[in-house]
């Protein structure tokens, strides 16, 4: 999705599907659907073909199946010596795991990412399937396969990007390791400056029982904070940094931001530097003034949904088409790109 709202022709390959299938996912968006059977010695020469003329193949299989239906990196880079074969599966394409199935749950749990995640005392909380899936996966592939492309439009050489779930959300740790490793990261969940242990970095429920979230990491917002909330001089804000008096400032916090509506708390702190936002549902997040102003959420083909990113000022994003049946493009792809 990413690499085509910047701008890639990008062709799905897939099974044919009966009608009844389930709506095309909207992450699909922008991209043509070829269908094909591998298994057919016509659909694996297709594909071949197209792999000729392509800059970069992604594959989403478990290790080694490509190799077995004959569509493998060594056959590719054989024909197309400047392709850039991505790879993305959840363990990778080698060790113990490597062959097993597995889900965005099962990578974060082995690369210390869900033990990392929840309030104390209780079970590590599921973050959605964005940190292994989208972002340990998805992007990083993405971000690998420009940098291949780059080196083979310089240098002529394609290679392989093999990108692990696991491997990517081990990555998107590094800032905690390096907490780790300096002596500033407790190792109990929930304990922590910016995993809810800290008092002015967490949510808070409203006197209309909506949610609130504070950040006020560095010394200078945590004042701004204390000062618009009355806190100012209270004993219970004068030590920050120490845990011990978290429990204690985590009340006050508490008790405060229930006397007000989360309207209320928005007139008063939303604009200012007291690191503060309303936790805002799905619903509300696409009628919010700011990500209204900044069309963060946009309507294409009579569906809402979130706008191409990053922004470019010369070459900007965009939603190509809507997400294809599959199939959909079969003899228009086909024809395109020369294969009969």
């Amino acid at each position: 999705m990413v690499l085509s709202d910047m701008g890639a022709d990008v062709v799905q390959v897939e099974r044919a599907l009966p009608a009844e299938a389930s709506p095309p996912a909207l992450w699909n968006r922008g991209r043509r659907s070829v269908a094909l059977d591998l298994k057919s010695d016509d659909g694996r020469d297709i594909l071949l073909r197209m792999t000729d003329r392509a800059d970069a193949l992604i594959e989403g299989f478990r290790p080694g199946v490509t190799e077995r239906l004959g569509i493998g990196p060594g056959v590719c880079l054989e024909r197309n010596p400047r392709l850039v074969y991505g790879r993305v599966t959840g363990w990778g394409q080698d060790g113990p795991r490597a062959h097993t199935a597995g889900h965005d749950l099962n990578f974060l749990a082995v690369s210390g990412v869900l033990a990392s995640i929840g309030r104390a005392g209780e079970l590590p909380a599921p973050p959605l399937n964005l940190i292994g899936d989208f972002g340990g996966g998805g992007m990083l592939l993405a971000l690998g396969m420009c940098a291949a492309l780059l080196y083979a439009s310089r240098c002529g050489q394609g290679q392989v990007v093999d990108a692990a779930m696991v491997d990517g959300a081990a990555q998107l740790m590094t800032s905690v390791f390096g907490l780790r490793e300096q002596g500033r990261w407790r190792p109990g969940r929930g304990t922590n400056l910016i995993d809810g242990g800290a008092p002015f970095y967490d949510v808070y429920r409203t006197a209309d029982e909506r949610l609130v979230c504070v950040a006020a990491l560095e010394r200078r917002f945590f004042n701004q904070l204390v000062d618009a909330l009355g806190l100012a001089g209270d004993p219970a804000v004068a030590d920050r940094m120490n845990p011990a008096t978290w429990p204690a400032m985590r009340e006050r916090f508490t008790q405060v931001f229930r006397t007000r509506t989360r309207a209320q708390w928005c007139d008063r702190l939303d604009g200012t530097d007291c690191c503060f936002a309303p936790v805002l549902t799905i619903d509300e997040a696409l009628a919010d003034r700011h990500n209204v102003a900044r069309e963060t959420f946009v309507r294409h083909d009579s569906v809402i949904q979130p706008a191409p990113a990053p922004r470019f000022s010369v070459t900007p994003s965009v939603i190509r088409r809507p997400a294809p049946t599959p199939g959909e493009h079969t003899d228009e792809v086909l024809a395109d790109w020369g294969v009969a």
